[in-house]
């Protein structure tokens, strides 16, 4: 398959501006980031009068901490997505396999002769469209997606730059990551209308109560390994899916955040039961292992610092199975 210009934004905005019928998607479980930033676009589309629908596999619904972003309701169930689109833009999105159901929605708009357009900021990304806008550098989904909006010469609502300023805020991890570029772009955003603490208060710091007895379960399964990770020290948690059930996806996802800090490993990872034998594992690194490239080893895929696979098995296997690639991963 040909991989054209990565950076074209010129023949990207060319190709918006003539989209009268707009599927955008978003990978399963969304995070702010690839949810914000299908919707800002989807947004700034449907403002130039395309008919937009933005969507996802897995869960049925928005996530309730993301639900103020879909301010104009463009998000639909999976069921509703059609099987091809005129134009299919996929976000945050290295590889169809990350739309889950909706992955053949790629193949779909390719053999009706629709364009499907790619936008990411992830090394591991399999160039699978017939139009690219991908860039490793990028903090965020989001950073590409405003480049988009001002080629289009987009004018900033609150509503876009909130969406925006959602996958920026939580993929540079509240600004740690950032460049004096991300900080020029977020001062955009909020000079747009958005309320920083509103917004981080709603994405990052809401949680139910029964979000402190499920951390309390599953810290008690933390183990911390300083010989694994190359020397480097290995912290591991397990999320079963008896605990899970008692939370939103939103806590789940974020405990990888509360175990990384701890200050004897370089890695983090934490194990998610799906369903019975298998396992999503999230891994994060300080500085100094190149996790991307371990995830990439067991079909997953991501950042230097924060990645992901899928593993089957018990969690112990699971457990080996990172081990092992972590003992060879690339030094930064």
């Amino acid at each position: 398959m040909s991989t054209p210009a990565q950076h074209d934004l010129p023949a990207i905005a060319e190709l918006l501006r003539g989209a009268r019928d707009v599927t955008l998607l978003a990978h399963v479980r969304p995070d702010p980031d690839a949810l914000g930033s299908a919707l800002a676009l989807g947004r700034a589309l449907s403002r130039r009068g395309a008919t937009v629908r933005v969507s996802f596999a897995i869960p049925d619904e928005v996530p309730e901490s993301m639900r103020g972003l879909d301010d104009g309701g463009l998000a639909v169930p999976a069921a509703e997505v059609p099987a091809s689109a005129p134009l299919l833009i996929c976000l945050d999105t290295p590889s169809p396999a990350r739309l889950g159901s909706l992955a053949d929605r790629v193949e779909g708009t390719r053999a009706a002769g629709g364009s499907v357009l790619v936008i990411d900021h992830h090394a591991s990304n399999q160039f699978y469209g017939t139009h690219h806008l991908v860039d490793v550098e990028a903090e965020a989904t989001a950073v590409l997606v405003l480049k988009v909006l001002d080629e289009l010469g987009v004018t900033l609502d609150e509503p876009i730059a909130r969406c925006l300023y959602a996958g920026l805020v939580t993929d540079t991890g509240g600004f740690r990551r950032a460049t004096p570029a991300t900080h020029a772009m977020a001062a955009r955003l909020l000079e747009a209308g958005v309320d920083p603490y509103r917004l981080a208060r709603e994405i990052v710091d809401d949680h139910p109560f029964a979000w402190l007895p499920m951390l309390s379960r599953v810290l008690a399964t933390a183990r911390l390994e300083p010989e694994a990770a190359q020397g480097l020290g290995l912290v591991h948690a397990i999320v079963t899916a008896e605990v899970a059930a008692t939370v939103r996806m939103e806590e789940v996802e974020g405990v990888v955040d509360v175990v990384r800090s701890t200050r004897e490993a370089e890695v983090t990872a934490v194990f998610k039961e799906q369903g019975p034998g298998e396992w999503t594992v999230s891994l994060r690194a300080v500085g100094k292992i190149d996790v991307s490239a371990a995830a990439r080893r067991l079909g997953g895929g991501g950042h230097q610092l924060a990645s992901g696979c899928t593993l089957y098995g018990t969690a112990e296997e699971a457990l080996a199975q990172i081990r092992e690639v972590l003992s060879a991963a690339p030094l930064m």
